[in-house]
C-alpha cells in the first residue's frame, strides 16, 4: 500500500493535462455561477466588501497620520494591495480544501482521492481553481497597487513586474507550505486537528500579515519574518518593491523560508502519509458515512 501511494505521489502528468484539469475546473466554476447567479455573486460582493474593511482600517490610520513607521501614507496601501493580491491568489487556487489540506485529511477524504486516475499532487495542484468566482480580490488588489504607484509616482519596468510577480508566487508558497506543514498534525489527531488549516491561515492572512512592521522593534520584525513569517506576505515584500530592503536582508531572504517551509511540510506530509495508509481513517462507519 504504501509502494502505491508514493508511485501515486510521483507519477507525471503532461504540461496540456495539467491545463486542460484546469480548464475543467474552471468549467465547473463557471457552472457553479450560472446556476445561481444571484447567490454566487452575493457571495461575491460580500467577500470583496470583507476584504475592503480589512485593509481599509490600517490604510485610514495611515492616512490620518501620514504614514506609520516610516512607510508613507502610499507605501501603506502599496502595502495592503500587495497583501490583497496575496490572499487573492491563493483563493483563486486553493479554495477547494486543497488549500485547507488538514479539513481533507480530518474527514478522512484522502481515501477519495487515492482511487482517482490521477497523481495526488496533481490533484491538489488543479481542483481548487475558480476564476470566475474567485479572482475578485486579486484584481481589487491589483487596482490597490496601481492607484498607489500613481499616487507616489513611481515608474516600473519590465524587471520590476517581473519581481513583483516572484515575490507574490513565494508569499503564495509560504501560505500553503505553512497550511501544509501543520496540517500534518491531522493525520494522527483527525478530529483534533480538522480545522488547524484555517486556523493558520486565517490568523496569518486575515490578522497579522496586514500591519505595517516599519518603526515596530527589531525583534518583533524578526519574530514575524522568521518564526511566524506573516511579514514576508506583505511588509517585507512591498518594501522591498519599493527600494527599501528591510534589516538589510538580501532579496531572496522570503525565498530562502519558502523553500526551508516546503521542504518541512515535505518530510511531515510524507511521514503522515505513511502512518495514514497504515491505519485509515477514523472519521467513516463500515457504511462509509462519517460520524
Amino acid at each position: 500500500m504504501e509502494g502505491k501511494i508514493t508511485r501515486k505521489m510521483t507519477e507525471k502528468v503532461t504540461f496540456r493535462r495539467l491545463i486542460e484539469l484546469y480548464a475543467l475546473s474552471a468549467r465547473m466554476d463557471l457552472d457553479f455561477l450560472l446556476r445561481d447567479s444571484r447567490i454566487s455573486l452575493m457571495a461575491i460582493a460580500a467577500d470583496l466588501l470583507s476584504n475592503i474593511a480589512a485593509v481599509s482600517g490600517i490604510f485610514l490610520l495611515a492616512w490620518r497620520f501620514d504614514g506609520v513607521g516610516g512607510m508613507s501614507r502610499w507605501d501603506v496601501l502599496f502595502m495592503l494591495g500587495y497583501v490583497t493580491c496575496v490572499n487573492g491568489l491563493y483563493q483563486l487556487f486553493f479554495s477547494n480544501n486543497n488549500g485547507h489540506i488538514s479539513r481533507r485529511i480530518g474527514r478522512g477524504q484522502l481515501d477519495h482521492m487515492f482511487i482517482q486516475p490521477l497523481p495526488f499532487s496533481v490533484q491538489l495542484a488543479t481542483d481548487g481553481f475558480i476564476p470566475f468566482t474567485g479572482s475578485q480580490n486579486i484584481l481589487f488588489g491589483i487596482g490597490i497597487i496601481l492607484f498607489a504607484l500613481n499616487g507616489m509616482g513611481m515608474s516600473i519596468s519590465p524587471l520590476w513586474v517581473f519581481g513583483m510577480i516572484g515575490y507574490l508566487l513565494i508569499s503564495l508558497s509560504i501560505i500553503v507550505g505553512l497550511s501544509y506543514l501543520f496540517s500534518s498534525l491531522a493525520f494522527r489527531r483527525q478530529v483534533a486537528f480538522e480545522e488547524v488549516a484555517t486556523t493558520i491561515v486565517d490568523d496569518i492572512t486575515g490578522v497579522l500579515c496586514n500591519y505595517p512592521l516599519s518603526g515596530m522593534p527589531v525583534a518583533v520584525q524578526w519574530t514575524l519574518i522568521s518564526v511566524i513569517p506573516a511579514g514576508l506576505l506583505g511588509w517585507f515584500p512591498a518594501m522591498a518593491l519599493l527600494g527599501k530592503m528591510p534589516l538589510g536582508l538580501s532579496v531572496f531572504y522570503p525565498l530562502l523560508v519558502a523553500v526551508i517551509i516546503w521542504i518541512l511540510a515535505a518530510i511531515f506530509l510524507k511521514k503522515g502519509l505513511m502512518f495514514y495508509v497504515k491505519l485509515g481513517s477514523n472519521r467513516y462507519t463500515p457504511g462509509g458515512h462519517r460520524r
